[in-house]
């Protein structure tokens, strides 16, 4: 009994002189971390400030900011296993960094894959913050470029996370990648309506709604169509998405509540 006891007493003292002896590594080694998280957060933040200054798009100025606070997180991780005596390991991981990319591609080839077209979406810049785009089924705002996906919201103000990867293989429409973007609406005129008088008076009112451009890309009224003695026309106008301050939405409701206001008196005068 009395031997094991002694022999208990042994390997714990071996474990206590073993984790005394250890201390200050793994002390050295969680300090590196903490400074390495700091020193991320710290750096991303600086060079999103910087970089956001220096481009024109802050899409890809973010996009680049989180990929150094990746890199020197990476670093970190591997200076805390190379001081906790790990330094075997941590020169096994970068010698055989081909073969575990490959193995990892492999296995998480979506993620892979995502965080490619992530990249490039960066670099060619198919969008910025704040347009309006349309990719497969999903329509909206462009809020963010993430490395895994790429965040919209919807007008109904759903937030959708498109994959990366899927941008890149549907086809893209960017509705406002110049500022400029064009409304469209059908009317039903009368038979017996003066087409000319009811043009002018939609172009008039159209030209009242403020938001609306009026010189450089005019509104516009043409005859699309005729039916059971009526008339179809098809009012067009354009807005400057850069400098209006109003809504989409809220422009074309008033450009519809003033040509209705419009047709409605002259067909009082009529």
């Amino acid at each position: 009994m009395r031997t094991f006891l002694h022999d208990i007493r042994e390997e714990t003292l071996q474990y206590y002189d073993s984790l005394v002896a250890a201390t200050p590594r793994l002390v050295t080694a969680i300090v590196i971390l903490v400074i390495t998280w700091v020193l991320a957060r710290m750096v991303k933040r600086a060079s999103g400030k910087r970089l956001r200054k220096q481009m024109e798009d802050p899409l890809l100025a973010e996009f680049l900011a989180t990929m150094i606070r990746t890199v020197i997180v990476i670093t970190g991780l591997l200076f805390a296993l190379k001081t906790l005596g790990f330094g075997g390991i941590t020169a096994s991981i970068l010698a055989g960094a081909g073969i575990t990319a490959f193995i990892i591609g492999f296995a998480l080839r979506d993620i892979g894959e995502n965080f490619l077209a992530g990249i490039l979406m960066a670099f060619k810049r198919p969008f910025r913050v704040g347009d309006f785009v349309e990719s497969g089924p999903v329509k909206g705002k462009v809020l963010a470029l993430n490395i895994r996906d790429t965040q919209i919201k919807t007008p109904d103000g759903k937030d959708v996370f498109v994959p990366n990867a899927n941008i890149i293989k549907n086809p893209l429409i960017n509705y406002t990648i110049d500022g400029f973007l064009r409304f469209d609406f059908r009317i039903t005129l009368p038979g017996n309506t003066d087409y000319e008088k009811a043009a002018q008076a939609i172009l008039n009112a159209v030209r009242d709604t403020e938001g609306v451009l009026k010189k450089r890309r005019q509104p516009s009224v043409d005859i699309t169509g005729i039916g059971a003695g009526n008339l179809e026309a098809t009012v067009s106008f354009w807005i400057d998405t850069f400098r209006t301050k109003e809504k989409q939405e809220t422009i074309l409701t008033e450009v519809i509540k003033k040509t209705h206001h419009q047709l409605a008196s002259l067909k009082k005068e009529q």
